[in-house]
């Protein structure tokens, strides 16, 4: 019988917390500023202050964190620049992958995506569809254009681009009039699955850049907040807190 060494304990629980304050982030529950208190955080999750602290060392080095000597952590505030130099990265990545995609996918996988296409059109559309679960199938869209091109350098690194995008996806856009965005990933996939790797790549670029303007648009309330507060923020106390608190 295997006995749970301490490291391997402490090791488990900052994986429990690393999930728990992810999903809290992807679901917008946690805002885009908001701070996070590790000792609030341990006492409301019953761990010791070691384990949270690694599971927000790691959020921090994925890019959803970031922290400030005597100001504390807080949900990463993104900048213009931050958003158009992600996009660049998944383009250069996604691209490449929808060119490989085109001539390797099987019939049967280009069919799984189309399918997929579908799911995360109609919910993305849906206005009070769950985010979380469209986050889940928008990640694994482009996580299986990845896939099958039997690269797995390119799916490990189009895997962690999308941990970032998912933060400020959760900012909900105003629904598109009529159905030319509803059917975005659909347009794309028929693209992609029609075996022309040029077709596919540019397919794949204006996708990418299209998303990037709208994330753009849709993040600009909190690119002031960034201007405006800067690197100095504080938390703000409030009785009752379950560590996750408001920006003043």
């Amino acid at each position: 019988m295997h006995v749970l060494k301490r490291d391997d304990k402490s090791q488990s629980l900052a994986g429990e917390a690393y999930l728990i304050v992810r999903q809290r982030i992807l679901r917008g529950e946690i805002a885009i500023g908001a701070t996070v208190s590790r000792r609030k955080l341990a006492a409301e999750l019953g761990m010791s202050f070691l384990p949270v602290s690694e599971a927000l060392m790691k959020l921090e080095n994925e890019g959803l964190l970031e922290s400030r000597p005597r100001a504390g952590t807080r949900v990463r505030i993104p900048t213009g620049p931050d958003v158009r130099g992600h996009y660049a990265v998944r383009e250069a990545l996604e691209v490449q992958a929808a060119r490989l995609f085109a001539v390797t996918a099987t019939p049967e996988e280009k069919a799984e995506l189309m399918k997929l296409a579908i799911r995360v059109d109609t919910l993305g559309e849906a206005p009070d569809g769950d985010r979380t679960v469209y986050l889940s199938l928008h990640e694994r869209f482009h996580y299986r254009v990845a896939e099958y091109t039997r690269c797995q350098a390119l799916c490990e690194a189009i895997e962690k681009t999308h941990a970032l995008a998912s933060t400020w996806l959760c900012v909900r856009q105003t629904p598109s009039k009529g159905g030319a965005r509803r059917r975005r990933h659909q347009q794309l996939a028929k693209v992609l699955t029609a075996g022309d790797p040029v077709a596919a790549a540019e397919a794949m670029r204006d996708h990418i850049v299209s998303s990037m303007e709208r994330t753009l648009a849709r993040l600009e309330p909190y690119f002031e907040m960034g201007r405006q507060k800067g690197t100095k923020y504080q938390r703000t106390q409030k009785p009752g807190d379950t560590g996750m608190e408001a920006v003043a």
